[in-house]
């Protein structure tokens, strides 16, 4: 038997349970994970509350994209991995069918990526998201170069200070958004090049003072609703602005400004690279090969036991955490 978390209604982050599971052995293309921490994504607490992309399946339901153990047995047809592999989980499925919030899970052989020695499972489990999510548009989408401009909206989350190193990792100058000045130091220690407080200057006027008049090559864009009307004038013409995330449940207009001609406009889902297999080997080597030379290294926020999970989610939901909240599992 596993302790998992689970939840047999919509609702609040108290509405999650750690239970009893019979976990059994990994099926063919599967394996069975050793889990000994877990990342928590915004993805899970809409999950949770039924706002997300698809409705939870009951009368039970599993949670959670991303974790780090060790492979415990594997299923037939699977190859490249042993038991005592250290590794970590992609969100590369449905949370109707597999979750990770547990200390032993069964999971698709395709979501599991070696991880590299010296790469704790803290440090692992607060990757995959945030950083598929981010090499998805800067590399894949916005093919940015050096001396190439990104703007970075949210950024104090873990998908924004991943996008701020990648950025940096390329050569290109992040300018991230946050609400207010109060996360503007953190966010210049963490290799902000620039960073704009949204509710106290014109993000299009300053945007515009950094970039030379111009605008950015790629605005990556975590709010949605009705700012991107706002925001897609701080894009460059040729530019591309990307619509990733919707901490606005407000509409989002279209046509979104009356100049907006000239530039590409796109929203991204991270299953385009976690749920492509030759995306997501190049995404692994990409990642990989930051992690090992450090230039690559997640912000972990807070540590939370996975006993503690609601007030884990309770946590992520206040939004004041700067990077990753992770939970740690006990064996």
């Amino acid at each position: 038997m596993a302790k998992a978390v689970i939840f047999h209604e919509i609702g609040g982050p108290e509405v999650l349970r750690l239970e009893d599971v019979r976990v059994g052995e990994p099926g063919k293309g599967e394996l069975r994970i050793r889990v000994d921490a877990v990342g928590l994504n915004r993805a899970e607490a809409m999950f949770r509350a039924g706002t997300y992309a698809y409705q939870p399946s009951f009368p039970s339901s599993r949670i959670g994209y991303e974790a780090a153990g060790r492979v415990d047995a594997v299923g037939d047809g699977v190859v490249g991995f042993a038991p005592g592999d250290p590794v970590a989980i992609v969100p590369a499925f449905l949370m109707t069918r597999y979750g990770v919030y547990a200390d032993q899970v069964v999971v698709p052989a395709g979501a599991v990526v070696h991880r590299p020695a010296g790469v704790d499972a803290v440090t692992g489990a607060a990757v995959w998201m945030a950083y598929t999510t981010a090499y998805g548009q800067l590399v894949q989408l916005g093919r940015v170069r050096p001396g190439g401009t990104v703007l970075v909206t949210a950024a104090s989350s873990g998908v924004g200070l991943a996008a701020i190193q990648i950025a940096n990792h390329l050569g290109a100058i992040p300018i991230a958004t946050t609400r207010t000045g109060a996360k503007k130091r953190r966010l210049l220690d963490a290799g902000a090049a620039h960073v704009v407080a949204t509710e106290e200057e014109d993000v299009v006027e300053r945007v515009h003072a950094l970039t030379g008049g111009r605008g950015v090559d790629l605005a990556m864009d975590a709010v949605a609703g009705p700012g991107v009307n706002t925001l897609v004038q701080a894009v460059a013409p040729g530019g591309t602005l990307v619509i990733y995330g919707f901490l606005d449940p407000g509409p989002v207009p279209l046509p979104v400004a009356p100049d907006f001609r000239g530039r590409d406009i796109r929203t991204y889902a991270f299953s385009e690279v976690t749920q492509d297999e030759p995306r997501l080997r190049r995404a692994e080597r990409f990642i990989n090969a930051g992690l090992r030379s450090g230039s690559l290294a997640p912000v972990i926020d807070r540590t939370f036991d996975l006993a503690d999970v609601v007030a884990a989610h309770r946590y992520l939901e206040s939004n004041a955490q700067f990077g990753k909240i992770v939970l740690t599992v006990r064996h």
